[in-house]
């Protein structure tokens, strides 16, 4: 099973997928699509045309995305909600279910702390994917994010979150 995780962001979509075998976990491919352009309405095209193209190039089974991290920027909160809504948009494209997931809940899982760092997430991220060579901070937070979904899917727990939603 290929799984892509998703970091949502306007300038930068942190995307990685990974291979879930049984116990077995590799590292598929990782990247940042930049979104280009003055507007927004040009930097949120870039975003879907960058993201369509990973999602045709690999073929994922399940796709997973970060929960927008809300702030007192309520004009970047939107913006970033509507990358994060791309993020979504184009897998559901494919036919592929999304799972979600909360920052603190990704670092928990990945990291073992809840409020990690970005040096600590990139650091485990390393661990459990031996080799990879990590594209940019953006692309480790969506390996991540595809960490996260594999451990929760594998436990029953994800479908079950999915299914009350």
């Amino acid at each position: 099973m290929l799984i892509l995780g998703i970091d949502p962001g306007l300038q930068n979509l942190g995307w990685g997928v990974i291979r879930v075998e049984g116990n077995k976990i590799a590292h598929v491919a990782n990247g940042i699509i930049h979104g280009e352009g003055t507007g927004l309405a040009q930097r949120l095209l870039a975003l879907h045309e960058g993201l369509t193209s990973v999602v045709r190039s690999h073929a994922p089974d399940e796709a997973a995305v970060e929960h927008v991290f809300v702030n007192r920027d309520g004009a970047g909160t939107l913006k970033l909600g509507q990358a994060r809504g791309i993020a979504m948009l184009v897998p559901a494209q494919f036919g592929l279910e999304v799972g979600e997931y909360a920052p603190n809940k990704i670092k928990k899982t990945v990291v073992g702390v809840g409020h990690a760092e970005k040096h600590q997430v990139q650091h485990m991220v390393k661990l459990q994917l031996p080799g990879v060579q990590l594209a940019g901070p953006d692309a480790a937070d969506a390996l991540a994010v595809a960490l996260c979904h594999a451990h929760y899917r594998s436990s029953g727990l994800a479908r079950a979150m999915r299914r009350s939603a």
